[in-house]
């Protein structure tokens, strides 16, 4: 008996598709390459030849430099090889795809990273049904239950008008939660403008010309000390307690991210103001997922693969992990 997805081969370096002689989210350069979105533990220069979404290419020239690229829009089909393949939103971030193979009359969908949250930057999630899903487990804990988004932005903007001589320093990764995190202050009704670090600037700028308008950013750099009292600042995580911090007016610091969760994470990172706020799914919407794909199968890859493996068997679901190495902490 042929087992299910035998034309798929799991490597420590990525996901090799056999009869479309291509490989997914590899974590070294192949001849040819797709892409589910543009975060750098998944999307790498040096590729033969990349198929991803318009907007994942131009996140990756903006990133590795030209790329020998296909773009393919949600919806749209192609076939390498013997594969039908077509891409569908997977809600994480800009352009974030999950990938839609068939063949041999299975269908296997590779999820990549993905939320189940509004997000006013990108697509929302669409749930495909399918022989075998292919799942990320980031937050694949019954501990993590991300909070309301709109109630943690509420006590970002409470805790800024309670110290107004004061500014919030937010640790934001720079793609995709940098402009969510904007964008939500948009929908709360903060019209200020936003302050941003120089390293954040060039992707809130691609999102801008991606059509995602972020409002009114200014640097901080060089902005006198006065004008940034009472303001919002965004910054990449590893600038928080930097030297460039400590040019701020008494910063508030706070961190967005789904492992704020964890107090000890927020403790090591001096963070006063832990943000639960993640672009991955959350226990709950992990296994919300599964049940309403249903598939035969759930392969597990890049997080707690153990617990929700266990919960896929108390669920009478074939599940196995896939152990991909390469994969990054991205601060979510």
């Amino acid at each position: 008996m042929v087992r299910l997805g035998s034309w798929i081969e799991p490597f420590p370096e990525g996901i090799y598709v056999r009869p479309a002689d291509a490989w997914i989210d590899p974590a070294m350069p192949k001849p040819y390459a797709l892409i589910t979105h543009g975060h750098g533990d998944h999307a790498r220069g040096g590729h033969g030849t990349v198929w991803a979404t318009p907007e994942t290419l131009a996140i990756m020239e903006a990133r590795y430099g030209e790329q020998n690229g296909r773009p393919v829009n949600y919806g749209d089909n192609v076939r390498l090889g013997m594969v039908d393949i077509s891409f569908v939103p997977a809600g994480h971030v800009l352009g974030s795809a999950q990938i839609v193979m068939e063949y041999g009359g299975e269908r296997v969908v590779v999820s990549g990273d993905y939320k189940r949250r509004e997000d006013p930057t990108c697509e929302p999630f669409v749930v495909t049904p399918c022989d075998i899903f292919i799942s990320e487990a980031t937050f694949g804990l019954p501990v993590f239950r991300h909070p309301d988004t709109g109630s943690e932005i509420d006590r970002l903007l409470h805790r800024l008008r309670s110290e107004p001589e004061r500014c919030v320093l937010v640790g934001a990764y720079a793609l995709g939660k940098a402009q969510r995190l904007i964008m939500e202050l948009r929908g709360r009704g903060y019209e200020e403008p936003v302050y941003i670090h120089g390293a954040l600037e060039r992707l809130c700028r691609l999102y801008e010309e991606q059509g995602v308008p972020l409002g009114e950013l200014r640097l901080a750099t060089g902005t006198p000390k006065a004008e940034l009292q009472g303001k919002i600042i965004l910054c990449p995580p590893g600038a928080l307690n930097d030297r460039w911090s400590r040019r701020l007016p008494d910063p508030i610091t706070a961190m967005a991210s789904g492992w704020m969760r964890i107090r000890q994470r927020a403790r090591q990172r001096n963070v006063e103001l832990p943000l639960i706020i993640s672009d991955h799914a959350d226990w709950d919407e992990l296994t919300q997922t599964i049940r309403e794909i249903a598939p035969k199968e759930v392969w597990i890859t890049h997080g707690r693969e153990d617990a929700l493996m266990h919960w896929c068997h108390l669920h009478q679901i074939k599940a196995r992990e896939l152990n991909l190495v390469g994969y990054e902490d991205e601060d979510d």
